[in-house]
């Protein structure tokens, strides 16, 4: 009874109700954004981390993967020692350089990653085979566009260049043997798998059996705090990065996005808050008569108090249902903005959708709804009922 008088109250003035729906709408779906923005590029990275299952990175002392040109000597050494413990599932050493692909008197350079594709985790192969022989190659869609090669035809690819003899280093005729997606490298960036002893070999690194990077799988995950303090023993030239070192690293860069996120988020809750509150007050401001009314016939303060706090809730909610649907559109559409970010890998999103982002802005919505409904009325279930009568008689 109390909804439906609620409700008949919202629908007397059906213009100022929309208004009121729409304001509350916009207010939920940059709350939602702002959500999803303090935790979505925290989450899509963790996941990205840990999409093939390598819970470890190892690095050179003192960088990040492909910060620097610092890379890893003896290789097969360090695989063999990794593979050795029990707890350790996988090793994938990658090297990382530029080559460049030559047409005729022009090359085009692209990012060109060594790894042995029986234990490779950093794509997904599309179509064709994959790299298994040492003449042959992985491209993504960005490297064939660029190239405008196609899976099977050979190129002639040199790892080095001499700007003052105009002379290329390290050329190899390569056969591209499939088409893959790169999971961890940029939106547009041109990119080529190739066995790692061949990239070796082309690049230099063959001698000193150099890699830029090793990534590690563990059978059980639970052992990596144990195994991450084994390596940094055992491996003292190497840094270890563990998936939630790495994390912890995003975290602080990501700072910034959840202060704005926090702050913009707490905008919207207030604009809600009073825009509810606002509309409320002059509802109950308007039937103040009708109030007291139904007091001085008998009904309770308490029926009066929910009936109004129901308006303020029907709003907040009817608001928040609708500005989920406009936050998830409009997510998308910033997503698609911030992505392009240079050197962002194309896989992570800055606004992830999680139920309970959604979940969160409704119910902070709603309760901001309870809220703006609390005060007008608490005060127009205590009008003085004679005063009142009289005072609406005579106006």
């Amino acid at each position: 009874m109390r909804l439906v008088l609620a409700l008949a109250s919202l629908r007397r003035n059906r213009a100022r109700t929309i208004l009121a729906v729409c304001g509350v709408a916009i207010a939920a779906a940059m709350l939602l954004d702002m959500v999803m923005l303090s935790t979505g590029m925290r989450e899509s990275f963790r996941q990205l981390l840990l999409s093939r299952g390598f819970q470890m990175r190892l690095t050179p002392r003192g960088t990040m993967p492909f910060d620097t040109e610092a890379t890893i000597t003896a290789a097969s050494d360090v695989t063999a020692k990794l593979r050795a413990r029990p707890e350790v599932d996988l090793v994938s050493p990658v090297l990382g350089a530029s080559v460049h692909v030559l047409r005729g008197d022009s090359s085009i350079t692209t990012f060109a990653l060594g790894v042995d594709p029986q234990a490779q985790g950093d794509y997904q192969l599309a179509a064709g085979r994959d790299a298994t022989e040492p003449n042959t190659l992985i491209a993504n869609d960005d490297f064939l566009r660029a190239t405008r090669a196609k899976v099977g035809d050979t190129l002639r690819i040199a790892s080095g260049f001499d700007p003052q003899l105009r002379t290329h280093s390290g050329e190899r005729a390569l056969v591209i043997a499939g088409r893959a997606k790169f999971l961890y490298l940029a939106s547009g960036q041109l990119a080529v798998a190739i066995p790692l002893r061949t990239l070796q070999e082309m690049t230099g690194a063959a001698r000193e059996d150099r890699v830029s990077l090793f990534m590690v799988r563990l059978r059980d995950a639970s052992k990596v705090p144990d195994v991450t303090k084994w390596m940094r023993t055992a491996l003292p030239t190497i840094d270890v990065i563990s998936t939630a070192d790495a994390m912890a690293r995003v975290d602080e860069r990501l700072g910034y996005f959840r202060q704005l996120s926090a702050i913009l988020g707490a905008v919207s809750l207030v604009v809600g808050f009073l825009l509810v509150t606002t509309l409320v007050t002059v509802s109950v401001n308007e039937r103040v008569g009708e109030i007291v009314v139904m007091r001085a016939i008998g009904v309770s303060k308490a029926h009066v108090v929910q009936q109004i706090v129901l308006e303020g809730t029907a709003l907040s909610v009817t608001g928040a249902v609708l500005g989920t649907g406009l936050g998830l559109i409009t997510a998308r559409y910033l997503n698609t903005i911030l992505s392009r970010f240079p050197g962002l890998p194309a896989a992570i999103d800055f606004f992830l959708f999680q139920p309970r982002a959604a979940w969160t802005a409704i119910g902070l919505l709603t309760a901001c709804g309870v809220l703006a409904g609390l005060y007008p009325a608490w005060r127009a279930a205590s009008l003085p009922l004679a005063s009142t009568l009289r005072e609406e008689a005579v106006a």
